[in-house]
């Protein structure tokens, strides 16, 4: 088609990337041998699309309206994309992530009781053991009604516990676990200040991005402190950055205000279904990275055995060298930020959890670009890999999808 008969057909409704991905399809023979039903399928939504396009931008408002939530049709909706705006994104999230429930009526409880445990954990794990020095001295004296007014002000060496001097070294000593977790932090503090560069809103010296930095500190700092068997893995500052951006801009000023305590939780259950992935004890068992690394080259091998052999025996390209990142860091450096967001929506959106979702996106970028893979040697194809070139995410996602129900070639 013309320019002129695409700029037509945009503005009777059909998405610039529905046009886009057909007239790709049609150039393309290699994709139509590898999903014979695509261009099919395409062009029935090209049939559709004025009357879809308008009945989906409704969709997510509708679903959210009601007094509980219909989970299965949020999913799907979910999964197509959310618009932007509206705080839609940012309330979706947290029913898919469970930390809304489908009952609204539960929200406001349930809100409040969550960020009032966050609080709590604030109190009790970001505090230097001088502020509980002080605390335990403080109550000592309120506590020593007959002693003099001049002796309030310190406490006496026989109130100084041996865990609470500075250069006590015993296990439960509060001092010696917080010269432990300085390493940690500072670890913490290095990568949150690396946190998109490119985004204003994490980056540079200005009080928002100073504000949203000492949040994201505050979040992986509590996370690392409840969960000692992982603690802080570099590149956890890249999963949590969406999940802050997207609550804290929330339209509604009472849940921006709170988006510290409500990323926290959502973080949390996020990163409870990739977490081994981060235990370095881990690596090597069924349920660590090079396992899951291992099951997205069988996906390659059942549905383009060609391009998995290329890959993997003729050139040798081990996916550990491009996907560790892809999959550790939940496809965030592989993209633009507003495009990771839609990828996101998707990952979040499957009942059967974000990792399955996410191993068939990274296969359908594989396939995507296969036949540059296929001319390429060993330096070409990692060069390719570990900076993938701008895609169409809508047509990506549609690859990922069928795959879900393809049988193996």
């Amino acid at each position: 088609m013309t320019t002129r008969e695409r700029n037509i057909k945009v503005q009777k409704g059909m998405p610039a990337f529905v046009f886009d991905m057909i007239n790709a399809l049609k150039r393309d023979n290699t994709e139509t041998e590898l999903y014979p039903s695509l261009l099919e399928c395409m062009h029935r939504l090209e049939s559709k699309i004025e009357d879809c396009n308008h009945a989906k931008q409704r969709d997510p408002e509708n679903v959210l309206s009601k007094k509980v939530i219909n989970m299965g049709e949020l999913r799907r909706i979910a999964s197509q994309g959310i618009p932007d705006g509206a705080g839609i994104r940012s309330t979706v999230w947290k029913l898919l992530l469970g930390y809304l429930a489908p009952d609204r009526s539960l929200w406001s409880s349930e809100l409040a009781k969550k960020r009032s445990q966050y609080k709590h954990f604030k109190e009790e794990l970001l505090m230097n053991p001088s502020e509980i020095a002080r605390r335990l001295e403080k109550t000592t004296v309120l506590n020593n009604d007959n002693g003099k007014s001049e002796s309030r002000c310190v406490l006496s060496r026989s109130e100084i516990t041996h865990g609470e001097h500075p250069l006590s070294l015993g296990k439960s000593s509060v001092w010696n676990q917080f010269f432990q977790d300085s390493e940690i932090i500072e670890q913490i503090d290095r990568d949150v200040k690396r946190t998109h560069p490119d985004l204003h809103f994490f980056s540079g010296d200005s009080s928002l991005a100073k504000s949203n930095q000492e949040a994201l500190r505050n979040i992986l700092t509590v996370f690392a402190k409840l969960n000692p068997g992982i603690r802080y893995v570099q590149g956890m500052n890249e999963i949590l950055a969406p999940l802050f951006y997207i609550f804290k801009n929330d339209p509604d000023e009472e849940m921006a205000a709170c988006a510290e305590a409500d990323t926290f939780f959502c973080f949390v259950e996020l990163l409870s279904g990739f977490r081994d992935h981060f235990c370095q004890q881990l690596d090597n068992s069924v349920v660590g990275i090079r396992s899951t690394i291992t099951r997205l080259s069988q996906l390659l091998k059942e549905h383009d055995e060609e391009l998995w052999r290329h890959l993997e025996i003729t050139t040798k390209v081990n996916p550990q060298f491009y996907a560790f990142r892809w999959i550790t860091l939940l496809l965030t450096q592989e993209f633009n930020f507003a495009d990771s967001l839609h990828i996101w929506d998707t990952l979040l959106s499957d009942p059967e959890g974000p990792q399955e979702t996410l191993l068939r996106v990274c296969c359908a970028m594989l396939i995507l670009i296969r036949r540059r893979l296929l001319a390429g040697d060993f330096t070409s194809i990692l060069k390719l890999l570990q900076n993938y070139p701008p895609t169409n995410i809508s047509h990506m996602l549609y690859v990922a999808n069928k795959l879900r129900g393809q049988p193996s070639r």
